[in-house]
């Protein structure tokens, strides 16, 4: 039965291929999960950024008055 035996290795290359692409899938996942937690904490970071500071640092929104020498 020849034809038999061709279709078990068909099935059997089918479900190889399946196992594959089920790890595939897998792995992107916890790339997705991965970037995302990167992305997260870029957005918190930009933001933190964008907010003036109170302190005076490096971070603090500056006019061009407060680039101006003292004797004006």
């Amino acid at each position: 039965m020849p034809n038999e035996h061709a279709t078990d290795q068909r099935l059997t290359h089918l479900e190889i291929k399946a196992t594959y692409a089920e790890d595939l899938v897998e792995q992107l996942e916890k790339i997705i999960v991965q970037q995302q937690r990167q992305i997260d904490l870029l957005l918190r970071e930009v933001a933190e950024l964008r907010l003036p500071t109170t302190d005076g640092g490096r971070g603090a929104a500056r006019t061009l008055r407060d680039d101006l020498p003292p004797h004006f």
